[in-house]
């Protein structure tokens, strides 16, 4: 998925606490809050497309506007079960970074007027060498992890 940096699209918006989803990520999340579970049922009907917010304060139980950031990412619902407790299980696949214009809560959930955000380029070499150095830095990470237990 890559829209048009200036295309505008209204959306659900689902508050997450501790937790951020990334385009690519592919994530499951429980949602147990009523509100929250409005917004999943809103955005089923709406090509199964959510936009999931960080909460500025996890510790916040029923957040309003101010309470969420304003930049969060578009994901595609994969899949939605109702758990035999009230709560829901869904699946999520982040799809593109958007900001948020306008943000409001009709009572049932939130909703927001939002742009796609354009991902940021990165030159071919760099990430080549990002990519080598993450490796290296996590096969240094495996061997000190293997002498740790070997003295145990």
């Amino acid at each position: 998925m890559n829209p048009e940096r200036s295309e505008r699209i209204e959306i659900p918006v689902l508050p997450l606490r501790d937790v951020v989803v990334y385009p690519h990520m592919v994530i499951p999340l429980f949602v147990g809050r009523e509100k929250s579970i409005r917004c999943l049922e809103a955005a089923m009907d709406h090509d199964k497309k959510i936009m999931l917010v960080a909460q500025k304060e996890a510790s916040t139980d029923e957040p309003g506007v101010n309470d969420l950031f304003t930049v969060g990412t578009v994901a595609s619902i994969l899949q939605m079960l109702k758990l035999p407790d009230g709560t829901v299980k869904v699946l999520v696949e982040g799809l593109q970074r958007a900001r948020i214009s306008a943000l409001s809560d009709n009572g049932e959930h939130f909703s927001a007027k939002a742009e796609y955000l354009e991902s940021p380029t990165i030159d071919e070499r760099e990430q080549e060498v990002l990519v080598r150095t993450a490796i290296s830095q996590f096969e240094g990470y495996i061997k000190l992890n293997k002498k740790s237990h070997q003295k145990c």
